[in-house]
């Protein structure tokens, strides 16, 4: 009994020790990352998020999107994201660090959504793409798997009022009806603004240089001096 009780407690040990040495390895590697500020225009990176963009991830979060949609870009060698381009670049620990919770999913039944605002390398992602997506998605994405989610928007009559200015522009195949308008709610808004600010279009030099030299590596190749 004293043996097994030994043994309990040493393998107990073990495995304690092991997953603190995980965490504080992490913790010392990632915890002390902040904004990096760049000298030539002594900017922050990455940016904050606005306040209706922070109100849109909580909708994000709430409408279980991260249960399809991954928001991590793999790098060059591991991956083909950045033909798909999913991101002009693989994604940094760094460019996280203003999420309060990280969404950086397992499964992509849809694509990825790390750079979903990227105009650069998704010209037509403006707010009405986006809208119209979630309310139609067959009306942006022809074939899409995606649910609509016609509940974040509201249907009303135009007749007698005056017509919104976010009324979404739908062709006929998708538009509720002759004199109605289909308008997005405040959650629909909050969501469009989260997606919209989804880029990670600034490149750290630190991250860079020590992502170079990685890639190096894994093409077998040494790295040269510098992470040049």
């Amino acid at each position: 009994m004293k043996n097994g009780l030994a043994l309990f407690l040493g393998v107990f040990a073990a495995l304690a020790l092991s997953w603190a040495g995980l965490l504080l390895t992490a913790q010392r590697q990632f915890g002390s990352l902040g904004q990096f500020k760049d000298p030539a225009d002594d900017m922050l990176y990455p940016q904050p998020m606005s306040g209706l963009a922070n109100q849109g991830r909580l909708v994000y979060q709430d409408l279980g999107c991260v249960s399809c949609h991954t928001q991590q870009v793999r790098r060059e060698g591991f991956g083909t994201d950045l033909a798909r381009k999913w991101g002009a670049r693989g994604g940094y620990a760094r460019d996280y660090i203003r999420d309060q919770t990280v969404l950086i999913g397992a499964s992509r039944l849809g694509p990825d959504l790390r750079n979903a605002g990227n105009t650069e390398l998704h010209p037509y992602a403006d707010a009405d793409y986006f809208y119209s997506l979630l309310y139609a998605p067959a009306s942006g994405a022809p074939g899409s798997m995606m649910p609509a989610h016609a509940f974040l928007f509201d249907i009303h009559p135009v007749a007698g009022r005056q017509p919104s200015e976010h009324a979404l522009k739908l062709s006929s195949k998708f538009a509720p009806g002759p004199g109605l308008e289909v308008v997005p709610t405040a959650r629909a808004q909050a969501l469009v603004a989260y997606l919209m600010s989804l880029k990670d279009t600034y490149d750290y030099p630190i991250e860079r240089t020590r992502n170079a030299a990685a890639a190096e590596e894994k093409h077998g190749e040494k790295p040269k001096e510098g992470g040049k």
